[in-house]
């Protein structure tokens, strides 16, 4: 379940701390820093579902479904088209007040299924 926190009658804004305790509360999610000190990557098994600058956590980018990739910029002006990423399967989302702790959530499990699915059995049944 998820909770969201209120701070002078205010939705608290996703932080990092908060970001990187979720990922790795998420089944067989590692952490790493394959592409420099300033990136902080989430992996299940051995396939990356989040990302994010740990010195500027002003937006993380995660996996999604091509179909509602193009949905989510549409209705949201926080959520681009993945920066460095395949435009096509990521989304690079802007850390707002506009959009709640639970809905940064849903989107990073979100991710983290997409991910899922694709790893292989083998990687699936030794998580």
């Amino acid at each position: 379940m998820w909770t969201v926190t209120v701070v002078n009658n205010k939705i608290k804004l996703m932080d990092i701390e908060t970001f990187r305790a979720y990922c790795l509360s998420l089944p067989g999610t590692s952490e790493s820093m394959p592409f420099g000190p300033d990136t902080l990557v989430f992996k299940v098994g051995s396939k990356m579902f989040a990302l994010t600058d740990i010195d500027r956590f002003e937006s993380i980018n995660l996996k999604c479904d091509p179909e509602k990739a193009i949905d989510l910029r549409a209705r949201y002006p926080e959520v681009r088209p993945g920066y460095h990423m395949n435009k096509r399967h990521w989304n690079t989302i802007e850390i707002s007040d506009r959009l709640s702790d639970e809905q940064y959530r849903r989107w990073i499990r979100e991710s983290y299924e997409l991910v899922w699915a694709k790893l292989t059995r083998k990687e699936r049944e030794a998580i």
